[in-house]
Parts: structure tokens; C-alpha cells; sequence
């Protein structure tokens, strides 16, 4: 026997064929051959079977309605990171807002200003959860939105932006907590911190959320004012409101008003008409530093409003006129109230900046830079003259809110129908849309948009004082919204709060410079120096 397997011989391509060919014949090759097919079909048959099964059950059904992608339902990450940083430096305002109140009340009710802050911006997260955010931005009717309560089936966008929905919610409830801190900036030095909490619940939950849905709903009255089937259609235009001038800012100062109306002035506060003047602030260092992070914030509020990284010179004309308007108000804030009184007075430049920087807020998207100039330098000018109204009308406003965002937030608003460039439409997901651009007077338009502007800001401001004054006056009939005379003299953070916000120091009651003593007096401390 050979060592070696025997090879098998190769057969060529004609013999096996010929091979196959005789096996055919052959009646058990026939069986095996059926049996083989059956089987090869048998086992497609079961693999496509697990196919579809895996697919039901893990992957879904695809309807012909759902396999088409729409715009809406696709996230611009581009768009969604510029929207959320904006919302971050809109939140960082809140600081701005906590250092302009803390400076410009009473040392002796620091602490508080800090507590009503930090809580009310606790208080609007949830409410704005729950309920703000479905009043005022999802689809209802022209009135009150209605969907999307707690962010329950919410889409993947908002609307057509491209912006993530939640990146959106957080943006705008930035929004939201600027006007309940706005709010209880005129009522300071003599709140209780119970009915702040009751009187922040209405704000936050129904009166900012449900007329800013008339406004900036998809399907409010305002924003769709002029088109047909809706309110005055021989308008032609709606309300435009870009970053807020009216939805924020009006409507905070309005609700300010109405808390200082209801409330009466601070206990020992006496009025330039009585013989008296403003109670002075205990530290402006801080309420200039908290000025200066407002303007800072205010780069996420006006540029943000965009949400759009992609409109590339809108955002950047925005974030210019933000910056020229407040400058010009600053300055002619300052000059304005340094004409009567002959000092220059930092708590009115302060407020002067911030006074530009809440008029711009409107029309920041459709002005040139001179326009923004221009109405900056009037908003620096109003806010002056505002308080000296209040102060005249024995209203009192310790930060000056009413005016700033009040009056300014009303000028903001019509200033658009004035110096609206004729350039720019609206701003969009990829590029803006100037078709429909926006033309006012002092730029050849007709009169159609400030009468829009005029309607949208009585209607808005009306409501506003009505519902609020309102609320104010429930709150103090629990009474609760005013603390008792003797809390207030002994000072709200002590009487609200057990502790002081400056533990190691004594604090004059007087509050007056040394340079507005006795000339006694200056000599003696000329010779202790």
C-alpha cells in the first residue's frame, strides 16, 4: 500500500456537465435535489421573516405620512449652541440685576434684595416648566397657548428656528425671570417676602407668559395684526417686537408701577415738592458694577433674539446698535441731569445706559447705527425726566424700574416706526429674509407701522396695569405685600431674614458724605488726616 493518498483525477468543465447530466436521469439524485431547493427556500423564507420581526419590534413602522423629513423636525447645532450661550449671558443678568438693586437700596435691606431675587429666579424655572412657557409660546388661540404643559410631547425644534426645543424653553425663560426681577426692583424697602413670592407666582405664571403670547405666540392677536381675518387688516403690518421693548421691559415697569402705586412710598420718605429729596443709596460701587454686567448680558439678549448663528450681519448690526444706543443715552443722561442740579450724577448715568440699552431692544434688528444713536440719546433724556415725574407724583421707585423699563420700553417700541431703515425683514435658520423689509417714517415709510407699534404697545401696557394693579391689591388685602411699620423701621433684613448683610460694621443712618459736612467739621478731619 502506497504511502501517498491517491490524487483524484480533475475532470474538465464538458465531462461534468456530462457527469450532471446522467445523475438527472438518476430518480434518487431527483429527490436530493428537490429536497436541497426546498430547504435553500425554506431558509430565505425564515431570514426574511426575523427580518421584519426585529424590524417591528425594535426599529418601529415607517408610514409613507413619517418618511418625509420635514425642515422642522432637524436641530441646527450651529443655531442651538448660539441660542443657548445667549441664554447663558441673559441668565448671568440676573447678577447685574441682584449688584443695581443691592447698591441702590438701604444697606439695611441688602439681604433681602439678595433672598427676592435668587428666590424669584427659582420660582419662574418651575412655573415657566409647568405652565408660562405653554401659555405663551405654544399654538392655542389668539389669546393663550395651550400645549405642551410640563414640556410633555414637545418637538424636537421650536416651530421652523432649527434650535433645539429645551436649548429654546431655556433662552426664554432667561426672558421671563428679567421681567419678575424687574418687578420687584421698584418695590424694595418695603415688601414682605411672602407676598413678593405671591405676587412673583402671578407674574411669572400668568401675566408676562399670557400677554407676551398676544405678542410673540405663534398665533397672537398682535403679531398677527394686519393680515387678514385678524384685528385691523388695513394695517397692513403687525406689532414687531424683536428682543422685547414691550413683551420684557414694558411689561415689568408696568407691573412695577402698579406694586409702588399699591404699596406707597418707604416710612420716612419725603418728596422734592414736600421738602425732601430721594433716600440714597448705600453702595453705588456696586450698583455701577451691576449696571455694566447688565450691558454685558444684554449681548445675549438683543444678538440672541436672532436664534440664529447663520445671519451673519444681523447679528452683528444688533450687537452694534445695542452698544451705540446705550453709549449715547449714558451721555446724554448725564448732561440732561447735570443741567439742574450742576453735579454730575452716577446713579443717573447709570440708569442712563440702561435706559438706551432697553430702548434698543425693539428695534435693535431694523435700525441703522445712527438710528440706534438717535433714539439711545432720547431714552437717556426720558429716563431723567421719568423719575423726576414719579418724584413729582409722590411715587416711589428706589432703582428708577418704572422709568427705565417702563417709559423707555415704550419709547423703544414706537421708535420703530420711526427709524425702521427700510433694509431688513426678518432674520431666519439660515439666512435672513429682507423682502419684507421694515420702513419708518424719517425714512420714507408710511404711518401704517407706528400705528401698529402705537396700537400693540396701549394694548399690551393697558392690560398689563389692569391685571396687575389687581393682583397688587389682592396681595396687600391678605396682607401680606407690605411689611408692618415697625418691621420697616427696624430694617427688612434683620425683621424678614435675622442677619444683616454687613454683620461687622456700623451703619450711619445719615448716609452723608463728609465733603457736605460743616467746614468745623472738614477742618477737624483735615487734621486727623
Amino acid at each position: 500500500m502506497s504511502a501517498f493518498p491517491r490524487q483524484r483525477r480533475k475532470l474538465s468543465l464538458a465531462k461534468r456537465f456530462f457527469r450532471l447530466a446522467i445523475r438527472l436521469r438518476d430518480p434518487e439524485w431527483q429527490r436530493y435535489g428537490k429536497l436541497l431547493l426546498l430547504g435553500k427556500a425554506m431558509g430565505v423564507v425564515v431570514v426574511l421573516l426575523l427580518i421584519i420581526t426585529v424590524s417591528g419590534l425594535f426599529f418601529g413602522r415607517v408610514y409613507a405620512a413619517d418618511a418625509e423629513v420635514k425642515a422642522a423636525n432637524i436641530v441646527n447645532p450651529i443655531n442651538t449652541v448660539w441660542t443657548l450661550i445667549a441664554a447663558f449671558l441673559v441668565f448671568g443678568m440676573q447678577v447685574g440685576f441682584t449688584m443695581l438693586e443691592a447698591g441702590f437700596c438701604r444697606s439695611r435691606e441688602t439681604v433681602n434684595v439678595l433672598m427676592e431675587c435668587i428666590v424669584d429666579t427659582c420660582l419662574c424655572g418651575l412655573l415657566f416648566y409647568a405652565f408660562g412657557f405653554s401659555f405663551m409660546f405654544s399654538h392655542g388661540n389668539g389669546f393663550i397657548g395651550y400645549h405642551w404643559f410640563f414640556l410633555k410631547d414637545v418637538p424636537a425644534t421650536y416651530e421652523t428656528t432649527g434650535v433645539s426645543f429645551l436649548a429654546f424653553w431655556l433662552f426664554q425663560f432667561a426672558f421671563a425671570d428679567t421681567c419678575s426681577t424687574i418687578t420687584s426692583g421698584a418695590m424694595i424697602g418695603r415688601t414682605g417676602f411672602v407676598g413678593d413670592l405671591l405676587y412673583s407666582f402671578a407674574v411669572s405664571g400668568f401675566i408676562y407668559p399670557i400677554i407676551g403670547h398676544w405678542a410673540w405666540g405663534p398665533d397672537g392677536f398682535l403679531a398677527l395684526m394686519g393680515s387678514d381675518g385678524h384685528l385691523f387688516p388695513s394695517l397692513g403690518t403687525g406689532f414687531h417686537d424683536f428682543a422685547g421693548s414691550t413683551v420684557v421691559h414694558t411689561i415689568g415697569g408696568v407691573i412695577a408701577l402698579a406694586g409702588s402705586i399699591v404699596l406707597g412710598p418707604r416710612l420716612g420718605r419725603r418728596f422734592k415738592r414736600d421738602g425732601g429729596g430721594p433716600m440714597l443709596p448705600h453702595d453705588l460701587t456696586i450698583a455701577a458694577t451691576g449696571g455694566l454686567l447688565l450691558w454685558f448680558g444684554w449681548y445675549g439678549f438683543n444678538p440672541g433674539s436672532t436664534l440664529s448663528a447663520m445671519d451673519f450681519e444681523g447679528i452683528g448690526r444688533v450687537a452694534t446698535n445695542t452698544t451705540l444706543a446705550a453709549c449715547a443715552a449714558g451721555l446724554t443722561a448725564m448732561i440732561y441731569a447735570y443741567i439742574p442740579n450742576r453735579k454730575w450724577d452716577v446713579s443717573f448715568t447709570i440708569n442712563g445706559f440702561l435706559a438706551g440699552l432697553v430702548a434698543i431692544t425693539c428695534p435693535c434688528y431694523w435700525v441703522s447705527p445712527t438710528g440706534a444713536i438717535l433714539l439711545g440719546g432720547v431714552a437717556g433724556v426720558l429716563v431723567v425726566a421719568g423719575v423726576e415725574l414719579l418724584e413729582w407724583l409722590r411715587i416711589d421707585d428706589p432703582i428708577g424700574a418704572v422709568p427705565v423699563h417702563g417709559l423707555c420700553g415704550i419709547w423703544g417700541t414706537l421708535s420703530l416706526g420711526l427709524f425702521a431703515c427700510g433694509k431688513y425683514g426678518s432674520t431666519g435658520p439660515v439666512a435672513p429674509d429682507n423682502s419684507g423689509a421694515l420702513k419708518g417714517l424719517f425714512y420714507g415709510g408710511s404711518v401704517q407701522l407706528l400705528l401698529a407699534q402705537a396700537l400693540g404697545s396701549l394694548i399690551i401696557t393697558t392690560a398689563t396695569f389692569v391685571v396687575a394693579y389687581a393682583v397688587m391689591y389682592l396681595v396687600n388685602a391678605t396682607g401680606t405685600l407690605r411689611v408692618s411699620a415697625e418691621g420697616e423701621l427696624y430694617g427688612l433684613d434683620l425683621h424678614e431674614h435675622g442677619i444683616s448683610a454687613y454683620p461687622e460694621y456700623v451703619i450711619s443712618s445719615a448716609g452723608t458724605p463728609v465733603g457736605l459736612g460743616t467746614e468745623s467739621a472738614m477742618l477737624r478731619e483735615k487734621e486727623n488726616y
